[in-house]
């Protein structure tokens, strides 16, 4: 499809510079014959004046050098317009599909996530599916034997839900526009901490500023819910999670680091990509999940102008770290 796009986008380059090329060949043309004629004229005119010098067949001669440059002046366009034709053609070839990768890259995308989506959504389904006629045709099943079925039931049920609200949320930030308020980073994460780490014994913060930025307070939040939801599943249950949160000049930086299996190097440019799940020893910890969180990590902080990065020790430690525009450097003392 892109393909012939791209021969039919080169196609319209190349006529447009044909085009505009043979317009300004007839306009050199005209002026170029219309200066030669004119200076041969005055030639003419001046050896006229000069009886005895000029032959008598001298309007013959005349009329063949103008011929002859007719001739030249075409000649010469004729070559220059081959030349453009060519090196028009290829340059028209190189700027289609400069125009059209964009466009091709956003519609494989698309179509990658629409089919993984699908099938993130059919595996669950059927699970359920099977484990439900299972039961079903089991005439001896006993009540304890149903409710397994129906809790591990629940347990799709429960991971349908999540991938449902993680797609939607990733459609949101693709097309909806967000709203922008004053946001205390300190206080985002003080939030997410206590919901993820009710014990409060795992998840500590460390921070001397509050920073100030300007974003949306439930994207923010979803962003670090997801770097914190990372960092304690692919920890050891006794190791603690670390959020350090400082300023730079410009910028509100907040990192989060955990001790666990961490990730390896071949795999760590590709821990945002969406639905990317590497299979290796840190996806065995835990129950894999859907591999959109971070993907919608890294969407949130692009939305807020920001960075987030990745740096991992296999076999000791992870950090994500996220820097985003202060609100004109302010930032207050806890």
């Amino acid at each position: 499809m892109f393909k012939s796009a791209t021969l039919k986008l080169t196609g319209w380059y190349l006529l447009i510079l044909m085009a505009t090329s043979i317009v300004f060949s007839l306009a050199i043309y005209e002026s170029t014959f219309s200066e030669v004629t004119f200076r041969l004229d005055r030639l003419q005119n001046s050896f006229r004046l000069q009886p005895g010098i000029l032959p008598d067949h001298t309007n013959n001669l005349t009329a063949n050098e103008v011929s002859d440059a007719s001739v030249h002046i075409v000649t010469e366009l004729i070559y220059a317009n081959l030349v453009i034709l060519i090196g028009g053609g290829f340059v028209s070839y190189l700027l289609a599909r400069r125009t059209l990768r964009p466009i091709e890259e956003a519609h494989d995308a698309q179509a990658r996530f629409t089919s993984d989506a699908s099938h993130e959504l059919r595996t669950p389904l059927a699970a359920m599916k099977s484990e439900i006629e299972v039961a079903l045709r089991d005439k001896n099943a006993t009540k304890e034997e149903l409710q397994e079925v129906l809790k591990s039931n629940i347990e799709e049920v429960d991971k349908l839900t999540s991938l449902s609200e993680m797609l939607l949320n990733m459609s949101r930030l693709d097309h909806d526009k967000l709203e922008l308020t004053a946001v205390d980073i300190f206080d985002l994460a003080k939030n997410v901490t206590e919901i993820y780490d009710k014990s409060n014994h795992r998840v500590i913060i460390k921070a001397v500023k509050r920073p100030l930025v300007e974003g949306n307070e439930t994207a923010l939040q979803e962003l670090i819910s997801v770097l914190v939801d990372n960092a304690l599943k692919y920890s050891t249950e006794d190791s603690k999670v670390y959020i350090t949160i400082s300023t730079s000049s410009r910028q509100a930086k907040f990192s989060i680091k955990n001790f666990g299996p961490g990730i390896e190097a071949d795999v760590l440019p590709h821990i945002f990509d969406r639905f990317y799940r590497a299979d290796n020893s840190r996806a065995k910890h835990v129950n894999k999940g859907y591999g959109l969180g971070l993907a919608l990590a890294k969407k949130i902080v692009e939305l807020h102008s920001g960075e987030l990065s990745a740096t991992s020790t296999p076999g000791k430690t992870t950090v994500f770290s996220v820097a985003l525009p202060l609100i004109q450097n302010q930032s207050s003392k806890i």
